[in-house]
């Protein structure tokens, strides 16, 4: 199996994604932040010393889904079209499940930059919250479903 960000002298390079057809893209990541009540509460009930935590997770997995190509770096810079949130209220863990979808028209994925959306996202909310909960966790963090491309669609089951 040749990999694809490798040259002929075993130096790493960007895929050159350039006689690949465009075509619509989508990629739904998510991922999840588990907390105490404590903390949960104080989102819920917006107390929060940072501020607003669920809003200001949503602006940073939007940022974060934007600037995937600056910190992966084998990501080629994409010209999104549209980044799509959903906040899952988790009372019973207690947490938050975060959704991210990243779209666009264009000639490779949106995978990464959807995954990198759920993550920043979480991080913020871990962030906002830490002089509450120094231990919450960040867990399952995935690929949910994406579409188009020459690997065809794919869904979690």
């Amino acid at each position: 199996m040749k990999l694809t960000h490798l040259d002929e002298q075993d130096k790493p390079k960007m895929v050159d994604v350039s006689s690949k057809d465009e075509t619509i893209r989508t990629a739904t990541a998510s991922g999840i932040i588990q907390m105490s009540r404590d903390a949960y509460e104080a989102v819920i009930e917006n107390r929060a010393k940072k501020g607003p935590v669920l809003q200001t997770a949503v602006i940073a997995a939007i940022q974060g889904t934007k600037r995937t190509p600056e910190l992966i770096p084998m990501c080629h810079p994409l010209m999104l079209s549209s980044v799509k949130t959903d906040i899952e209220e988790l009372p019973e863990l207690p947490g938050f499940k975060l959704f991210v979808t990243a779209k666009l028209t264009g000639k490779t994925g949106v995978e990464m930059e959807a995954l990198t959306g759920v993550s920043i996202g979480l991080l913020t909310i871990y962030d906002m919250l830490k002089a509450i909960d120094k231990a919450m966790v960040i867990k399952d963090i995935q690929l949910e479903s994406k579409t188009g491309g020459k690997s065809g669609d794919f869904r979690r089951e």
